[in-house]
């Protein structure tokens, strides 16, 4: 090797971090880890009742119909991936595939994915996970198949669903801005009857005069 010739130092490889969990001993991808699930983005979180909607729309518009429960207005607000995100969370598994438009009670096959044990089960976020191979379009449609025959709701209930169109974000902050408005006008109305009662006006005049000549120990002369 000639005098001139320079070493070429070994490529150092880095494992990224999942930029969900930034930091402590989380902050490792491991074997039985789902990696699509650290790069989703977690929605904002959800009231009780906006959970009891999105249960009640799943069941009258179907799993992933998303434009349609937009379209319906009863979720403002709400994005498709908040919505998906919620979903899984319902159902307890990270795939919702094989509940595709199937008229279902997230909520009941939550309760019942909960229960699962076993070395089989993983769970990521308390959502069941697939660590194994993809699944083909025919073992998803075989599964489609079971859970509408054990779970889809007759279509007699999900047609009779009707859910209620709710205010925009928007409005509800207007509204809440003008009731603070209002509020603010009041409290101002009650601290200028306060200041005057503490701080009364002197009465003008003859009569006031003869309130400070009194108050001095001193006497008008009569005329």
């Amino acid at each position: 090797m000639s005098a001139n010739s320079t070493k070429t130092a070994p490529a150092v490889t880095h494992t990224i971090a999942p930029r969900s969990m930034p930091t402590g001993q989380r902050n490792v991808v491991r074997s039985n880890d789902s990696a699509s699930l650290w790069n989703c983005t977690l929605s904002p979180g959800w009231t009780q009742e906006e959970v009891q909607i999105l249960q009640q729309a799943l069941l009258r518009f179907g799993v992933g119909n998303w434009m349609k429960i937009i379209e319906s207005e009863c979720l403002p607000g709400k994005t498709i991936a908040q919505m998906n995100l919620q979903t899984q969370r319902m159902l307890g598994q990270q795939s919702t595939a094989e509940f595709n438009g199937l008229h279902i009670d997230a909520l009941q096959i939550g309760e019942i994915n909960s229960k699962k044990q076993g070395p089989e089960i993983k769970r990521k976020n308390n959502c069941i996970v697939n660590t194994g191979g993809k699944l083909t379009r025919d073992e998803i449609e075989k599964r489609r198949v079971a859970h509408r025959e054990k779970f889809e709701v007759p279509a007699a209930v999900w047609k009779g669903i009707v859910l209620s169109k709710q205010d925009s974000p928007h409005i509800v902050l207007e509204r809440r801005r003008e009731e603070l408005r209002m509020l603010k006008a009041e409290l101002d109305e009650v601290l200028a009857e306060i200041e005057d009662t503490e701080n009364p006006q002197q009465p003008q005049g003859d009569n006031g005069l003869e309130a400070s000549s009194s108050a001095l120990g001193t006497k008008r002369p009569r005329e």
